[in-house]
């Protein structure tokens, strides 16, 4: 599986398999993980950046994805290290195939927030989704990455401030 030969420009990135092994023992605020039923569905979920099914289990873990950023490249992100509520599923089988952009629906804030390669902010967007979501994000990418400076960028709900997904410099 993978994504369809008409994707974005950009790969938004899941929570790698690594990160996901040890957020299912402990997250990153130190909790054990503590899966549930999902009763309900549609749960943003970060290891496979899709909704979820009802009837799924999954868990809300706590998860500091600059910080495992910083420590895999060898870098101090300083007070840029933030930790914050993701979805993830007890067991995950990876990213399917999607069109466009995960969680993007017309209406909704999101802030597109730039890193360089110490781990520092160095810019950021607040996006409102338009109904052509590919479009913008694309758009919103090419702007942030024509600053040489940026490695990564990190999309988050404005709602929430929960972490979607990240782009890396192509």
């Amino acid at each position: 599986m993978g994504r369809p030969t008409d994707a974005p420009a950009y790969s938004p990135l899941p929570i790698p398999p690594s990160a996901l092994a040890e957020l299912r023992v402990t997250d990153d605020a130190g909790r054990a993980f503590a899966p549930f039923t999902d009763e309900e569905g549609d749960a943003p979920l970060r290891c496979c950046l899709r909704r979820s099914a009802p009837g799924e289990r999954i868990a809300l873990v706590s998860y500091a994805p600059l910080r495992r950023w910083a420590a895999a490249t060898g870098v101090e992100p300083g007070a840029y290290d933030e930790q914050g509520p993701v979805f993830v599923h007890a067991e995950c089988g990876g990213p399917g195939e999607w069109e466009g952009y995960p969680f993007a629906r017309e209406g909704a804030l999101r802030v597109v927030r730039r890193y360089d390669a110490g781990g520092r902010i160095v810019g950021g967007s607040l996006l409102e989704l338009p109904s052509d979501s590919t479009e913008a994000f694309e758009t919103a990418f090419a702007e942030a990455f024509a600053d040489p400076r940026v490695v990564l960028v990190h999309v988050r709900a404005v709602d929430y401030g929960c972490f979607h997904f990240e782009v890396r410099r192509r």
